[in-house]
């Protein structure tokens, strides 16, 4: 059976040194800018390309274009060192997260330039997408409707004509590029922000070019020397502290004082028997056909686990399922019925962890992520069938040693995250020996998606001192808070999704 990526991958994820140098490489490799608008920004940006080698081993050989953007600093100063954002996933594409940046690091960018880079293999940079032959309703969609079959036929379509070298898509040449470009636009070092699976491209980073570097922000770490995938008991973790705050909150504990069992029973009545219910489409009003099982449910809640408004409905969607009501459920996975998706370039999602690690995933530590109460295995079992045809590349034993640079580094953590939790953040800070570690108690992933942390970033990058920053605001974020009612206080997106639901 035929499935949708983007509504598959949605629900499961969810992180050599060359003697050449980066000014040869500047001087070598075709550079263009000019001015340019993207998406909602009003305000004209720049945009460039750079061709670089596909194979850094043969820089005579294949080329590939580079594609960034320039968020020029407010004031025009030239005297401030900018910030790279790079880009998570792995297969975010950083250029499509512009207008995003724009606006939620506009503190930062009243002073300095940021530079986005599409990763090779994702946005305009040899995106590596796997379309969709047949398109299939994410409300009639199963997990296990996804096969290796699927997986075949990407690579049939990235593969053809030997139009590129998968083994060239790694977080090394991403990183290569990354400085390339840097070299490109005349800077001699560079101040580099990464967020989750930009934190490996970020310590990568930092391991092959330290002199690149002026300083480093670490935003939800996913260390190189720890598999992404393994997100079964970090995700429980996550759970049980919602589950747990939702009872210290006396709204919450009053509207679900069984939410724990709630969740159980729902889970073993879908894991028995899916469900199979007619429900008004979230948005289009039409009589719509909604088959929900255990995996799909968990998977569902797994996504709102992410951030502090997801994680806020979740109380309300158990509950109303254990009810047998399961509108509420098919509100939230109308975000995913959209022609964008997540998001995610699938191929490169899985190049990246097919080879840099599943590989390093033994069967005990596959057995120990499983064990525990939320979604077992859920996560890693698809990527070990998909990874099972995928390609594999050689990877050199060194990339995954911890890195010590003497940067000055900033690293922060969510209390609340499900997939990059604190722990991650301890095994940096160990390491780096010019590094501070912030956990931020009332976030989820990624710290930096508050006024608060982006003003203490911004500090940071002047200053240069991450053990001697101001971080009183964290300690004034919110307690989680939940919704209690299908009329709730607070009206979002997904909030409307769900409202639409239940009134049809």
């Amino acid at each position: 059976m035929k499935t949708m990526w983007k509504v598959t991958w949605s629900k499961i994820l969810a992180l050599g040194l060359l003697s050449i140098t980066s000014s040869t490489w500047a001087n070598d490799y075709k550079l263009t800018l000019e001015n340019c608008h993207l998406g909602e920004i009003r305000s004209q940006v720049k945009c460039g390309k750079l061709q670089v080698p596909e194979n850094y081993q043969k820089p005579q050989g294949r080329q590939i274009s580079v594609n960034f953007s320039i968020l020029p600093a407010i004031n025009n100063s030239e005297d401030k060192i900018p910030l790279m954002f790079l880009a998570g996933g792995p297969g975010q594409g950083a250029v499509e997260l512009s207008a995003n940046v724009f606006r939620d690091f506009n503190e930062i960018r009243k002073s300095r330039d940021i530079i986005l880079v599409d990763q090779r293999g994702t946005g305009e940079s040899s995106p590596l997408q796997c379309q969709d032959n047949v398109g299939i309703n994410p409300y009639t969609s199963l997990v296990e409707d996804f096969t290796n079959e699927e997986v075949k036929d990407c690579l049939a379509q990235l593969t053809a004509d030997d139009k590129l070298d998968l083994a060239q898509f790694t977080s090394e040449n991403a990183v290569r590029d990354f400085d390339a470009v840097r070299a490109a636009l005349g800077h001699e070092k560079i101040n580099i922000y990464g967020g989750s699976y930009g934190t490996r491209t970020a310590l990568v980073y930092m391991r092959l070019f330290p002199q690149s570097l002026n300083s480093v922000v670490l935003d939800s770490v996913a260390p190189v020397e720890v598999p992404i995938g393994l997100f079964g008991q970090s995700t429980a973790r996550s759970f049980k502290l919602l589950l747990d705050n939702c009872q210290k909150d006396k709204a919450c504990q009053q509207a679900y004082p069984n939410l724990a069992q709630e969740f159980k029973s729902v889970v073993a009545k879908l894991a028995q028997s899916p469900a199979n219910v007619t429900i008004s489409h979230p948005r289009l009003g039409t009589a719509t056909e909604f088959i929900i099982n255990d995996s799909k449910f968990i998977s569902t809640l797994r996504l709102q686990l992410y951030s502090l408004m997801g994680r806020s409905l979740v109380p309300l969607i158990i509950h109303q399922a254990s009810l047998g009501d399961f509108k509420p459920l098919a509100g939230l996975i109308a975000q995913t019925d959209t022609e964008k998706g997540m998001g995610i370039y699938i191929g490169l999602h899985l190049n990246i962890i097919c080879n840099e690690d599943m590989p390093r995933m033994s069967v005990q530590m596959l057995k120990d992520d499983a064990n525990n109460d939320f979604s077992k295995d859920l996560s890693s079992k698809i990527m070990q069938n998909a990874c099972a045809v995928w390609p594999r590349y050689p990877v050199n034993d060194d990339f995954y040693m911890p890195v010590t640079a003497n940067i000055p580094t900033l690293i922060l953590s969510g209390e609340l995250d499900p997939v990059t939790p604190p722990s991650n953040g301890e095994k940096s800070a160990a390491t780096l020996p010019n590094s501070h570690h912030i956990v931020a108690k009332n976030t989820a992933h990624i710290v930096a998606s508050t006024k608060c942390a982006v003003g203490i970033v911004n500090e940071f990058l002047t200053s240069l001192t991450p053990k001697a920053l101001d971080e009183s605001c964290l300690s004034e974020l919110p307690d989680e808070s939940f919704m209690t009612g299908l009329n709730g206080s607070v009206i979002s997106t997904v909030e409307k999704n769900i409202a639409q639901a239940v009134k049809e």
